[in-house]
């Protein structure tokens, strides 16, 4: 990925918001039979080993997890708000004409080392940790308690897990840093009243 220097993020707590708020990551993997990519919701234990450990599942008819195997190098790209900037936005464009158009974004990378988890315990564990997390604001939550454990079981049978030791985080956040303030801030203000308000938000907190 290239990274200037002004869009770099290397701050392990900003990699992990990224992460956090945004968790459906894409699994890039590589075999004899090309590359693929797969888009799974994603835990990450930040603090788990040298750089953290991120986990999901994958339906079992899927082929990943058998082309794969344990120990297999992989990526995981985490999305995070993103959004069309106009140079109309910017004030400074309306007295000098030299602005263009661009797109703001934040994206993290993250390289590891797959291992397959194959059992019942971890898939169980995995599921009831991603519904927890996601259905905490629903009245009421769901939980795997409202499904017969006969159904719950065979689902879980249907399931694999996958375990990542992350390796490295590559991140970037491409957010008008490179523009003057009154520029970022006019982007900034046109973006929230075009109901981009996330993207808004983490554009004003770069200054």
């Amino acid at each position: 990925m290239y990274i200037p220097d002004h869009f770099a993020e290397t701050r392990p707590e900003e990699l992990a918001r990224i992460i956090r708020e945004h968790p459906l990551g894409m699994l890039v993997t590589q075999d004899a039979e090309g590359l693929d990519a797969n888009h799974i919701p994603f835990e990450f234990a930040h603090d788990a080993g040298a750089h953290g450990v991120l986990t999901a599942h994958v339906a079992r008819a899927n082929p990943v997890w058998q082309r794969c195997p344990t120990g297999s190098p992989v990526m995981v790209v985490f999305r995070g708000t993103e959004g069309y900037v106009s140079p109309n936005w910017y004030p400074s464009k309306h007295e000098a004409h030299r602005q263009v158009p661009t797109w703001n974004y934040e994206v993290v990378h993250a390289h590891g080392l797959l291992t397959v988890r194959d059992d019942e315990r971890f898939v169980r564990g995995v599921v009831a940790r991603l519904t927890r997390r996601h259905e905490a604001g629903e009245t009421p939550p769901w939980k795997m308690g409202d499904s017969t454990p006969e159904y719950i079981d065979g689902m879980l049978r249907n399931i694999v897990g996958i375990e990542i030791a992350v390796t490295s985080l590559v991140g970037k956040r491409k957010l008008s840093q490179n523009k003057e303030e009154r520029d970022r801030l006019g982007a900034c203000e046109a973006l929230q009243a075009r109901g981009h308000a996330e993207l808004a938000q983490v554009m004003r907190g770069v200054g």
